[in-house]
C-alpha cells in the first residue's frame, strides 16, 4: 500500500512539474500558396568531399501574369554541408515559392534559407533542394526543376542558402 501511495504521489508530482506551455497545443501551422518563382543561374563548382560553396544570380518571376515578369533580382550562395563528391557545370536552378499570401515583398524573400539537399550527375543529373527561411522564416523554397546539370557528383547533406536583394 506505501509503495503505490508513494508511486501515485511521485506521478502527480512530476505531472505539476512540466510547465503549462507544455501542456497547450501548439499554434497552427499558416498554409502556404505558390506566389512565384525562383530561377538562378549557378556557377560551376567542385565538391569538397564535406561541402561544397556555389555563386549564383536569382530572379523572381510572378507565376500569376503571362509572359512571367521578373519583380526582383538577387545574388546569392549556397553551401552544402555533407557528402559532395565530383564536379559540376554552371546550370539553373528552379523553386517554387511558397508563401503566407499570393503577393510578397521583394525583401521577403531575401535572408536566409536551410534546408536538405541531394543530387547526382553522371555526364547528366538531377537533384532536389527544399529550404525554408527568408526575411522572417515565412518562406519555403521547393525545387521544380534542375537543367542542365551537367558533371559527374554525388552530393546528400544539408543545404544553406543566402539570397541578397540587388537594387533595381
Amino acid at each position: 500500500m506505501r509503495a503505490s501511495f508513494a508511486a501515485v504521489s511521485a506521478f502527480v508530482l512530476a505531472l505539476a512539474a512540466v510547465p503549462a506551455t507544455a501542456q497547450t497545443p501548439p499554434a497552427p501551422i499558416t498554409p502556404k500558396v505558390q506566389s512565384g518563382m525562383l530561377v538562378c543561374k549557378v556557377a560551376p563548382s567542385i565538391g569538397f568531399i564535406l561541402g561544397s560553396l556555389r555563386e549564383m544570380g536569382c530572379e523572381f518571376r510572378d507565376t500569376s501574369v503571362q509572359p512571367y515578369m521578373v519583380k526582383s533580382r538577387y545574388k546569392g550562395t549556397i553551401a552544402r554541408f555533407g557528402i559532395d563528391i565530383g564536379a559540376l557545370a554552371a546550370d539553373t536552378l528552379a523553386w517554387a515559392v511558397f508563401a503566407p499570401s499570393a503577393t510578397v515583398a521583394p525583401s521577403d524573400i531575401a535572408g536566409s534559407y536551410v534546408g536538405v539537399s541531394v543530387d547526382a550527375a553522371w555526364t547528366i543529373g538531377g537533384g532536389t533542394n527544399i529550404l525554408l527561411g527568408g526575411s522572417s522564416n515565412q518562406i519555403a523554397l521547393q525545387t521544380v526543376s534542375v537543367e542542365g546539370m551537367v558533371g559527374a557528383d554525388i552530393a546528400a547533406g544539408v543545404a544553406d542558402l543566402t539570397l541578397v536583394l540587388l537594387p533595381n
